[in-house]
C-alpha cells in the first residue's frame, strides 16, 4: 500500500509521531506502525493472562472471608460498599452489572466477576476499598518483599503498580502506541519491557511462574527487538 493510502485510512495525525521517529521515511514508520501493533498485541495477551490470574486469586481469597456471593453482597444494601460514598464509582460498576444480569435472568457469581473491568480489581486495593473488604488482600501477594522503614509493600505500594498496568492497558485498548519515549516521538521500548517486568514480578509475588504460564505466548522481547532494529 502506498503511504497516502495508509495515511488516508489511519489519519495524518496519528502517523505524525511515526514519521517524526523515522526521519519521514514513510515506508519506516509504515513499517514501525505495524510493529507497534505486534507489540500492542503480544502486550495485551500478558496483560489479559494477568488479569485473569489476579482476579481469581481476590476471588478465592474474598470467597473464603466474605462468602461465595462476595461482589454482589458488598453492592446490596447493607452491603461493605453500599453506603460510603467514597466508593461510589466502584459500587455503581458492579450495581450496573450485577442489575444487568439479574434482568436478563443471568446471574451467577462467576458471570458477575467476568463483567468486571480491570479498574475494579485495582481499587480493591485502594485505601478506603481494601479496608471495606476486610484488609486481607495483601494475602494473595505471598511472595512480595516484606515491607521496611523505607520501602513499603503495602496495599497502597499494590494499588500504584497495578495502576501502571491498568494505564497501559488503557493505551493498547485507545489504539495509542507504546513503541516511543514518553513524552517524546523516539523509537524506544523501555515504556513496555517495564510494564512486562512488572507484570512478571506480580507473578511471582502471586506463587505464579509467569515465563511457564505464559510459555508459547510471550513474544513481547522479540516483538521489541525488531522495533528497536528499524
Amino acid at each position: 500500500m502506498k503511504y497516502s493510502e495508509f495515511e488516508n485510512i489511519i489519519s495524518q495525525q496519528r502517523m505524525r509521531k511515526y514519521l517524526q521517529a523515522c526521519n519521514n521515511d514513510s515506508k519506516k514508520a509504515m513499517t514501525l506502525y505495524r510493529y507497534n501493533l505486534k507489540l500492542s498485541q503480544e502486550m495485551f495477551t500478558l496483560i489479559s493472562c494477568f488479569e485473569v490470574a489476579l482476579r481469581n486469586k481476590i476471588d478465592k481469597q474474598l470467597t473464603a472471608n466474605l462468602g461465595n456471593d462476595w461482589l454482589r453482597d458488598a453492592v446490596i444494601p447493607n452491603g461493605r460498599l453500599y453506603y460510603d460514598l467514597r466508593v461510589e464509582k466502584t459500587r455503581k460498576i458492579i450495581e450496573k452489572a450485577y442489575n444487568e444480569l439479574m434482568r436478563s435472568n443471568a446471574y451467577s457469581h462467576s458471570k458477575l466477576l467476568s463483567e468486571m473491568e480491570f479498574g475494579v480489581w485495582k481499587y480493591m486495593f485502594s485505601n478506603v476499598v481494601y479496608a471495606l473488604m476486610g484488609q486481607s488482600l495483601l494475602h494473595i501477594f505471598p511472595n512480595k518483599p516484606t515491607s521496611t522503614r523505607q520501602h513499603r509493600y503495602d496495599n497502597s505500594y499494590i494499588f500504584q503498580e497495578l495502576d501502571y498496568i491498568n494505564k497501559l492497558r488503557n493505551r493498547i485498548a485507545h489504539h495509542e502506541p507504546i513503541c516511543f519515549s514518553r513524552p517524546n516521538a523516539a523509537i524506544d521500548t523501555s515504556y513496555a519491557l517495564n510494564q512486562y517486568a512488572r507484570m512478571m514480578r506480580l507473578f511471582n509475588w502471586m506463587g505464579i511462574d509467569g515465563a511457564s504460564l505464559m510459555f508459547g505466548l510471550d513474544h513481547v522481547g522479540n516483538a521489541c527487538s525488531k522495533i528497536m532494529c528499524l
